[in-house]
């Protein structure tokens, strides 16, 4: 325990917690941990240094972590530098402090990035054990039918092995809503490729349990602090109530 540190309650009310009077009976009633303890009410942290968690959830505590949501327009490479001079995604967000994409959206492909300076989480989102689902709106050559569907469902074979089983439902002729749960490259594109109905526009409408339509093509905004939590959740593998921001707004 650091002496010198701050007082745990006054971190998680600074972070979107709640009160520092909420954040108090959270600790009281043992649901926040540090470095794998339990803490008590007089516990300071080193907010740099010490891991904290929230029902058993990593909770991001260290100073100067930004996390943006992007709508990424078509046209833009989703990298932090483009040797060619194409307009990348870290070009539409503030210069300070650096942040990185979460994953990768190809240079034709539309729709929610998350760019953030917090490694911890990056890791959790982009590991393939965690499963966060990403959903797309795909607009494609012809109808899929039935039995298309069922192929995307059951999963398909691609040149570097069978995709996970996809959630998959037709919204209109020729507009599929896809989620899946992987990270594969051009993953949506080459799925729809092999049931024989290429892509002609393709939008990512939700990661785990972000979405936003209000968010305009090449805006970006910070996550609330709801969303964070979800994000948070999502990313350790645990299920909850989905962020209470303006994913569902139209």
């Amino acid at each position: 325990m650091s002496a010198d540190g701050e007082r745990l309650q006054k971190v998680l009310a600074r972070l979107g917690f709640g009160s520092r009077r909420v954040c108090e009976e959270m600790i009281a009633d043992g649901r926040i941990s540090v470095n794998g303890v339990v803490a008590d009410l007089g516990r300071r942290i080193a907010a740099d240094q010490d891991m904290v968690e929230l029902d058993g959830v990593p909770v991001g505590v260290k100073p100067g972590l930004v996390h943006y949501l992007l709508n990424k327009p078509a046209g833009v490479v989703t990298t932090a530098d483009d040797p060619q001079g194409r307009p990348t995604v870290i070009g539409l967000v503030p210069d300070e402090p650096r942040v990185f994409p979460v994953g990768r959206l190809d240079m034709d492909t539309e729709g929610l990035l998350l760019l953030t300076n917090d490694g911890d989480l990056t890791h959790r989102l982009t590991h393939p054990s965690f499963g966060v689902e990403k959903e797309y709106i795909a607009h494609v050559e012809g109808s899929p039918t039935r039995a298309a569907l069922r192929r995307l469902r059951e999963g398909i074979e691609l040149e570097d092995g069978l995709t996970a089983p996809a959630d998959a439902a037709l919204l209109a002729p020729g507009v599929l809503r896809l989620t899946i749960h992987e990270g594969r490259n051009r993953q949506v594109r080459r799925m729809c490729d092999a049931i024989g109905h290429p892509v002609i526009r393709l939008v990512r409408s939700r990661i785990g349990p972000l979405a936003d339509r209000r968010l305009k093509p090449g805006a970006w905004r910070p996550l609330t602090s709801d969303e964070l939590r979800a994000l948070e959740r999502a990313a350790s593998g645990l299920t909850g109530t989905p962020a209470n921001g303006r994913g569902r707004r139209s």
